[in-house]
């Protein structure tokens, strides 16, 4: 029979180890949810650490990553590619064992966690995510996906507002096969929290329609595998299992206080912890009887290949659907999928239609699934303003049976950015979800979230400036674009017309390692006819639209609403028989990636450089430079009809081209002065 006490200490002492080795870190969690997680992970988590991209696995996520040093323990001792040496280079430059869990670094974590409560909305996302594949694609007695999403929370995560947006949801969704163990052990780093934490946890998710398991030991071994036999009766409720435990239980002094939250424990602290566990062993020195029990791999193995049978079955009967399962887990798009982009961009160029570029989204998400079965769609209660949906879109809902490739999320756009993450994660979906643009700042940290994952979830944000009207300054977006711009690893988009938003769209369903920011506008833009060698150079994010010279000495960069005001300026100075080009840059974190013979072609060293865009210029200055000319909007906005918005901030055909004038004098002048001559 299994010692989990025994288990449960080698984690204590192993995380204790690390943490002091490092010299920081968290100890406090893993020692104290020590017990939870021995159960768990040595008697009900299927997984396999042979192949931890086994489809039908558990997933396991912990949402407190703080305490990271929890999972690496767990994923050394049950068989894992995790070394002993890589636990002493915990948070060490390179390691596989940062200081919080990242998806990508290390087998068997599932996704990066660490801000808190994120961790629980990805979670979600793929409970959501299980339960939609195994409607789509479970037949008779042949469950192929059938698996639970188990997660770990603490106080942080459960004060976090993003717990409130998914935990509503999940239980609005009746997702069953989550089950969320909370550690409820009184403190953070400021202490105990009951001065500032004190709600009735249990009420709040009976509330939400979840099943509640209270007053569990977090240290009885037997009160926990109760606790876990029982989430798994209930199939049509999340459950959560509230856990009392002692944070840092087995340090003598530090025990139940904060100290232990956040800080190595020292070594003589953890000499005391040596012997109050009555541990004989060196740092870093787990017993071989130890390991032996703690190992999963005989059992994962022989639970994948249980399933590779039973999967065997399913592919001999149901072949097509088998194959189509294996293609989506895989992320894996159509083989013809650059001719799919290419045709869609096409035959937007000759419909040749002058409307909202969301409008145009619209069509570009009707045309694309057509060819991707796996495209969910979704938006935070503005599916009729985002035009997020499409006309074979089912609409999920937990009364039709839960079948469907579109979800309301409700007014959730935190919960709904991370649940998309959590959705992509798991595998079988492409998932988008849209918003305005302004309220992108709600979602700002899942955003940041999947650009560091390096997944490739769609942000779908519409009413993109102050071209939204009457709403007023909270709903117009100033600095939003600028500062997605500046998230490392996140392609945005701001497309002019039909064919630049179909071309963002199939290069945005492309990526498998970058979320990326479809940005569109509410009000109606001019289409603009292009060559086919011009359409072909969209995908790299900029590229010259218009031109009469090979050698312009006039430079205008555009992107979105404001393109038409930049080809005004250039039919303009073009009569004036001036030398110019024109550049549409939909997307500049794409354009920057583009060799420098392509970026120099289209955008040349002339001696005036021109950006219009209605938001905050710092995006510009590095394509136009310090004696370039930025027409933009440095203020927030005002509550007015479009036009008269963007006549009230400059951004109208007369007012730009007095202030392009000036410019082009001003800097005639200049070079004058400092040069003595034009030339």
């Amino acid at each position: 029979m299994l010692d989990y006490n025994l288990l449960a200490n080698a984690i204590r002492i192993l995380s204790a180890d690390a943490v002091e080795n490092a010299k920081s870190g968290h100890p406090g969690m893993p020692m104290g949810m020590a017990e939870i997680a021995s159960v768990l992970w040595k008697s009900h988590l299927k997984h396999n650490p042979c192949n931890p991209k086994w489809y039908n696995r558990d997933r396991f996520v912990l949402s407190n990553g703080h305490g990271s040093m929890l999972i690496y323990s767990l994923l050394h001792l049950t068989g894992y590619n995790l070394s002993i040496e890589d636990i002493k280079q915990f948070r060490q430059i390179g390691s596989k064992t940062p200081g919080h869990p990242e998806y990508g670094y290390t087998d068997g974590v599932e996704t990066t966690t660490g801000p808190l409560g994120q961790g629980l909305a990805n979670a979600v996302g793929m409970a959501l995510a299980e339960k939609l594949l195994a409607m789509e694609f479970n037949k008779e007695n042949l469950n192929i996906i059938d698996h639970y999403t188990y997660v770990f929370v603490g106080d942080g995560c459960l004060m976090e507002g993003i717990s409130h947006e998914v935990c509503s949801l999940a239980g609005t969704l009746k997702l069953g096969k989550l089950i969320v163990f909370y550690d409820d052990n009184g403190i953070s780093i400021d202490g105990k929290v009951i001065d500032w934490f004190n709600e009735d946890t249990h009420s709040r998710f009976k509330a939400y329609n979840w099943q509640v398991i209270d007053n569990i030991d977090g240290h009885n071994v037997h009160q926990i595998e109760k606790a876990i036999l029982e989430a798994k009766k209930v199939s049509d409720k999340p459950t959560i299992v509230i856990c009392k435990t002692t944070i840092g239980k087995g340090s003598p002094n530090k025990a139940g206080k904060e100290e232990c939250h956040g800080a190595s424990l020292g070594n003589e602290e953890i000499e005391l912890i040596r012997k109050n566990l009555n541990w004989h062993f060196d740092p870093f020195q787990i017993p071989k009887s130890i390991y032996n029990d703690f190992s999963c791999k005989e059992t994962g193995i022989e639970a994948e290949n249980q399933w590779n049978r039973l999967f065997t079955q399913y592919k001999a009967n149901h072949k097509e659907a088998a194959c189509e399962l294996e293609r989506r887990m895989m992320h894996k798009l159509p083989e013809n999928w650059i001719e799919v982009i290419n045709n869609s961009a096409i035959f937007a160029n000759t419909q040749q239609e002058s409307i909202a570029t969301r409008q145009a989204s619209q069509k570009a998400i009707s045309f694309y699934a057509n060819y991707l079965p796996e495209l969910f769609g979704g938006s935070a209660d503005l599916t009729n303003s985002n035009l997020t949906s499409w006309k074979s879109a089912i609409h999920l809902s937990h009364l039709n049976n839960f079948t469907g490739n579109y979800l309301s999320y409700g007014v959730r756009e935190f919960g709904m950015s991370a649940i998309l993450s959590g959705i992509f994660l798991h595998g079988g979906y492409r998932p988008f979800g849209g918003t305005f643009l302004m309220f992108s700042e709600y979602a700002r940290n899942a955003i940041r979230m999947a650009s560091l994952m390096k997944i490739a979830p769609i942000f779908v944000y519409t009413h993109d400036s102050i071209g939204l009207g009457e709403d007023g300054p909270t709903h117009q977006p100033v600095e939003q674009l600028a500062t997605l711009r500046m998230i490392p690893n996140l392609h945005v988009w701001r497309p002019c017309d039909t064919v630049e938003t179909n071309i963002a769209w199939g290069v945005a369903l492309t990526q498998t390692m970058t979320p990326s920011c479809l940005i569109f506008s509410r009000q109606s833009l001019p289409f603009i006819e292009r060559s086919l060698e011009t359409i072909n150079n969209i995908h790299k994010g900029g590229y010259i639209l218009m031109s009469n010279d090979s050698n312009p000495e006039i430079l205008i960069i555009s992107t979105g609403s404001e393109i038409s005001l930049a080809i005004f300026v250039y039919e303009y100075l073009v009569k004036n028989e001036r030398k110019v080009q024109l550049v549409s840059m939909p997307s500049t974190s794409i354009f920057d990636k583009q060799d420098n013979h392509y970026k120099n072609l289209v955008i040349p060293d002339t001696m005036y450089k021109i950006a219009i865009e209605a938001g905050i210029p710092d995006t510009w200055y590095k394509y136009v430079g310090k004696n370039g000319l930025i027409i933009g909007i440095e203020t927030f906005g005002e509550s007015a009809k479009a036009g008269d918005l963007f006549n009230h901030f400059g951004l109208t055909p007369d007012k730009i081209m007095i202030k392009v004038n000036n410019y082009l004098a001003n800097t005639i002048t200049y070079e004058l002065n400092k040069n003595g001559t034009r030339g």
